[in-house]
C-alpha cells in the first residue's frame, strides 16, 4: 500500500462530494488529497502529438486525471504503463488520462519511452519548458491532479500510484459519479 489515507490538506470543512471522494481514496490511492471545494486550475500551454498548441480548455467537459511526468523520473517510468491501462479501461467521452511529459529534451525522448513501455492508449502531450510544474505548484514528480469537467482541481497526489489497480479504478468511478455523472443518471 502506497498511502496512509486521504485527508483534507487545508483542514477546512469538506463538501459532501469532497468527503465522499476522500472516503474513496483508500488502499493503493490513499495518498490522494481532495480539496474541500474545487478550485479553478490555472491555464498553461503545452503541445500535442503533432506539435499543436493545447491548453486544459481542450479537455473541458471531461473528468481529467492530469499527470506530470518525465523520463528521468524513476517513479514516473513505473507509473506510465499503469496510466495507459487506466486510460484503456476507463477512458471515454467523460474521462481522460492526460499525461504531460516535462522532458526538456523534447518529443523524441518522451515518444521513445512511451513506445518502449507499450503505451498505446494515452494521448501524447509534452511541456518541454515545464511551465505546468510552476503554474500548478507541482514541485515533485510525478504529480497527478484530478480536474473536474468545469476545469477545477478536485484534488491531487504527489508520488506514484498503481493507477490500473482495483482501488484506483473504484476511485475514478466514484469521481465520475460525483463530478461527471452519465447523462441518464
Amino acid at each position: 500500500m502506497i498511502g496512509q489515507g486521504g485527508g483534507n490538506p487545508d483542514g477546512a470543512p469538506a463538501s459532501a462530494a469532497s468527503a465522499a471522494l476522500d472516503a474513496a481514496a483508500r488502499g493503493e490511492v490513499a495518498n490522494f488529497k481532495p480539496r474541500p471545494t474545487p478550485v479553478p486550475v490555472p491555464d498553461f500551454a503545452f503541445e500535442g502529438a503533432s506539435g499543436e498548441k493545447l491548453d486544459l480548455g481542450h479537455f473541458r467537459g471531461k473528468l481529467v486525471l492530469l499527470n506530470l511526468w518525465a523520463t528521468w523520473c524513476g517513479p514516473c517510468r513505473e507509473e506510465m504503463p499503469e496510466l495507459d491501462r487506466l486510460q484503456a479501461e476507463l477512458g471515454s467521452d467523460r474521462f481522460e488520462v492526460v499525461a504531460i511529459s516535462v522532458d526538456r529534451e523534447g518529443q523524441a525522448l518522451a515518444r521513445d519511452f512511451l513506445e518502449k513501455v507499450g503505451a498505446k492508449s494515452l494521448g501524447f502531450y509534452i511541456d518541454p519548458a515545464a511551465r505546468a510544474n510552476f503554474t500548478l505548484g507541482a514541485f515533485g514528480l510525478p504529480t497527478t491532479l484530478l480536474i473536474s469537467p468545469q476545469g477545477e482541481e478536485i484534488g491531487r497526489m504527489v508520488g506514484p500510484a498503481p493507477w490500473a489497480s482495483e482501488d484506483a479504478k473504484a476511485f475514478i468511478e466514484e469521481a465520475l459519479r460525483l463530478y461527471a455523472p452519465a447523462p441518464n443518471s
